[in-house]
């Protein structure tokens, strides 16, 4: 009888621990559904912030549940302090776990020299940014294919980023000593212009022992479509040359067939000019088709925050006019603002919509 009172006396003394577990795990999986199981196909970069709210809940119930256990203070101390102790292990030894991930993406988040949709060289993959998740990192390659690096490899390598407000696109070509330096580089020039690049130059990068070599270079705005442009330029540095009658080969040029010296190595059919400058239809609409996405989704929600804070500038001015023309005038205003609001809202849902088909 004894021992099933002392049975008894030690339920009831975890009764709240074990009421407090439920409501915490009823809680957390409610948290769950709330914030990711109603949403599956969110990317990694809406996850993320979700991810992390999740991890603080956890650590906060699991906290909740040791100190509502019945144990002495003292005996609490040593507990929490061990808790402590492992969870320095874990951080002291994260270099080769997946808390080493997750450090470093919240590192890359708060360096944030990237988005999705920028252009971003890591080793030799180059493509789009795609997404950026707590433990990974995914681009778009040029095949149309997704990589994902984790954040732990972008932080320990050099990563590049193109500027998204521009670039420059360079060519590097070797040609003889017996070409003047001065022709070479008014007709490098022409090239970059007509490709349609701003404030073009010519370097010479080095004197070799049997050529010249030439870097043609022009500023970029549109990044998006950095990879036809960078082939559109080497396409017009070579009908330009040619159309000069400048021929692009190596000086230990050797040709085992009868040729006239003074016939030119150069192709005989004339490139047409009315096409080679044709942006109409890009190829990286197809290569980074997700990133594209991502890239227009990234603009309309920043146009949509400015027409927000346009609208409340407006209503806070509101206030202060008292003459009834004006006050018409700043009710079109913000009538014509609201509108675009609701048609740029329109837009985000359509290129949210899209940007889960390519998911």
């Amino acid at each position: 009888m004894d021992i099933l009172s002392n049975y008894l006396v030690a339920a009831k003394e975890f009764l709240p621990v074990l009421f407090a577990m439920a409501v915490i795990f009823l809680s957390l999986s409610f948290a769950n559904w709330f914030f990711l199981g109603r949403r599956l196909k969110l990317g990694a970069e809406a996850k993320l912030p979700r991810q992390l709210l999740m991890l603080c809940l956890s650590i906060c119930g699991f906290l909740t549940i040791v100190l509502l256990l019945p144990m002495s203070d003292s005996t609490r101390g040593q507990v929490l302090s061990l808790l402590g102790v492992v969870f320095t292990g874990v951080i002291a030894l994260s270099s080769t776990t997946f808390v080493a991930n997750a450090m470093s993406g919240l590192l890359l988040r708060l360096i944030n020299s990237y988005k999705p949709g920028d252009f971003i060289r890591i080793g030799d993959s180059f493509g789009r940014v795609t997404e950026r998740g707590l433990f990974h990192t995914e681009i778009q390659t040029e095949d149309r294919d997704l990589t994902t690096f984790p954040n732990l490899y972008l932080v320990t390598n050099s990563v590049t980023v193109v500027h998204s407000s521009g670039t420059i696109i360079t060519v590097d070509l070797s040609l003889g000593y017996d070409l003047p330096v001065n022709k070479v580089e008014e007709l490098l020039q022409q090239a970059a212009t007509e490709t349609g690049l701003t404030d073009p130059f010519v370097l010479v990068t080095s004197l070799g022992d049997f050529s010249i070599s030439y870097r043609v270079a022009g500023f970029l705005t549109d990044v998006g479509q950095l990879v036809t442009v960078r082939s559109l330029l080497r396409k017009n540095v070579i009908s330009t040359l040619h159309g000069a009658g400048v021929e692009i080969v190596s000086p230990g040029f050797m040709n085992q067939r009868p040729l006239d010296p003074t016939e030119k190595v150069m192709p005989r059919r004339k490139v047409k000019s009315e096409s080679k400058n044709d942006l109409s239809a890009t190829p990286e609409a197809m290569m980074f088709d997700k990133a594209e996405g991502l890239t227009e989704l990234e603009r309309l929600r920043q146009l949509r925050t400015e027409v927000t804070e346009r609208i409340s500038s407006l209503e806070s001015l509101k206030v202060k006019v008292t003459d009834g023309d004006e006050l018409e005038k700043l009710d079109n205003q913000i009538n014509t603002l609201k509108l675009e609001v609701e048609t740029t809202q329109h837009s985000i849902d359509l290129a949210k919509a899209k940007a889960k088909e390519n998911s």
